[in-house]
Protein backbone atom coordinates (compact mmCIF):
# COMPACT_ATOMS: atom_id res chain seq x y z
CA UNK A 1 0.00 0.00 0.00
CA UNK A 2 1.21 3.34 -1.13
CA UNK A 3 0.01 7.01 -1.13
CA UNK A 4 0.93 10.38 -2.77
CA UNK A 5 0.82 13.04 -0.74
CA UNK A 6 1.96 16.78 -1.58
CA UNK A 7 3.46 19.55 0.47
CA UNK A 8 5.81 22.28 0.46
CA UNK A 9 4.76 22.46 -3.40
CA UNK A 10 5.85 19.17 -4.31
CA UNK A 11 4.76 15.37 -4.56
CA UNK A 12 5.64 12.37 -2.81
CA UNK A 13 5.25 8.50 -2.88
CA UNK A 14 5.46 7.17 0.73
CA UNK A 15 4.43 3.90 2.16
CA UNK A 16 4.46 3.23 5.87
CA UNK A 17 7.81 2.97 7.53
CA UNK A 18 9.74 5.06 4.68
CA UNK A 19 11.70 7.59 5.85
CA UNK A 20 11.77 10.99 4.06
CA UNK A 21 12.79 14.37 3.87
CA UNK A 22 10.52 17.19 3.03
CA UNK A 23 10.61 21.26 2.95
CA UNK A 24 10.50 21.95 6.40
CA UNK A 25 7.44 22.23 8.35
CA UNK A 26 6.98 24.16 11.88
CA UNK A 27 6.35 21.66 14.39
CA UNK A 28 8.77 20.21 17.16
CA UNK A 29 10.37 16.75 16.68
CA UNK A 30 9.14 13.75 18.43
CA UNK A 31 5.68 15.08 17.80
CA UNK A 32 3.05 13.23 15.05
CA UNK A 33 1.75 14.97 12.21
CA UNK A 34 -0.73 14.47 9.53
CA UNK A 35 -1.24 15.09 5.78
CA UNK A 36 -4.67 15.31 4.55
CA UNK A 37 -3.40 17.03 1.35
CA UNK A 38 -2.92 13.20 -0.40
CA UNK A 39 -3.61 12.75 -3.66
CA UNK A 40 -3.75 9.26 -4.38
CA UNK A 41 -3.83 5.64 -3.05
CA UNK A 42 -3.05 2.70 -4.08
CA UNK A 43 -4.24 -0.58 -2.16
CA UNK A 44 -3.11 -4.33 -3.55
CA UNK A 45 -4.29 -3.28 -7.17
CA UNK A 46 -6.81 -0.70 -6.58
CA UNK A 47 -6.13 2.76 -7.37
CA UNK A 48 -7.98 5.62 -6.14
CA UNK A 49 -7.05 9.22 -7.50
CA UNK A 50 -9.02 12.25 -5.98
CA UNK A 51 -10.29 15.28 -7.40
CA UNK A 52 -7.98 16.53 -6.77
CA UNK A 53 -7.65 14.47 -3.41
CA UNK A 54 -9.11 11.66 -2.21
CA UNK A 55 -11.66 12.54 0.54
CA UNK A 56 -11.30 11.74 3.79
CA UNK A 57 -7.93 9.69 3.41
CA UNK A 58 -4.94 11.00 5.56
CA UNK A 59 -1.14 10.00 6.13
CA UNK A 60 0.43 9.98 9.79
CA UNK A 61 4.06 10.94 10.44
CA UNK A 62 6.44 11.31 13.19
CA UNK A 63 8.67 13.80 13.19
CA UNK A 64 12.24 12.56 13.76
CA UNK A 65 13.93 15.75 13.33
CA UNK A 66 14.51 19.48 11.69
CA UNK A 67 17.77 19.44 10.26
CA UNK A 68 19.72 21.58 7.24
CA UNK A 69 21.31 20.14 4.00
CA UNK A 70 24.36 20.60 2.90
CA UNK A 71 25.81 23.35 1.97
CA UNK A 72 25.41 24.15 -1.78
CA UNK A 73 28.19 26.89 -2.93
CA UNK A 74 27.21 29.71 -5.93
CA UNK A 75 30.20 31.50 -7.39
CA UNK A 76 29.62 33.68 -10.12
CA UNK A 77 32.36 35.05 -12.07
CA UNK A 78 33.28 37.10 -15.13
CA UNK A 79 35.77 37.04 -17.12
CA UNK A 80 38.29 39.55 -17.56
CA UNK A 81 36.62 42.05 -15.01
CA UNK A 82 37.22 41.19 -12.10
CA UNK A 83 34.10 39.95 -10.60
CA UNK A 84 33.05 37.85 -8.36
CA UNK A 85 30.94 36.49 -5.79
CA UNK A 86 30.63 33.52 -3.88
CA UNK A 87 27.81 32.60 -1.62
CA UNK A 88 26.79 29.36 0.73
CA UNK A 89 23.33 27.99 1.01
CA UNK A 90 22.16 25.72 3.55
CA UNK A 91 18.26 24.70 2.70
CA UNK A 92 16.50 23.55 5.69
CA UNK A 93 14.28 20.34 6.38
CA UNK A 94 12.10 18.39 8.28
CA UNK A 95 12.63 14.21 8.49
CA UNK A 96 9.49 12.03 9.11
CA UNK A 97 8.82 8.26 9.39
CA UNK A 98 5.39 7.77 7.54
CA UNK A 99 3.55 5.59 10.46
CA UNK A 100 0.32 4.90 8.56
CA UNK A 101 -1.96 5.61 5.60
CA UNK A 102 -5.63 5.95 6.26
CA UNK A 103 -9.11 5.90 3.67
Amino acid sequence: MYAIIQTGGKQYKVQVGDIIKIEKLDVEPGTSYVFDNVIAISNDGDFVVGTPTVGGATVDATVMAQEKAKKVIVYKFKAKKGYHKKKGHRQPYTQLKIDGINR
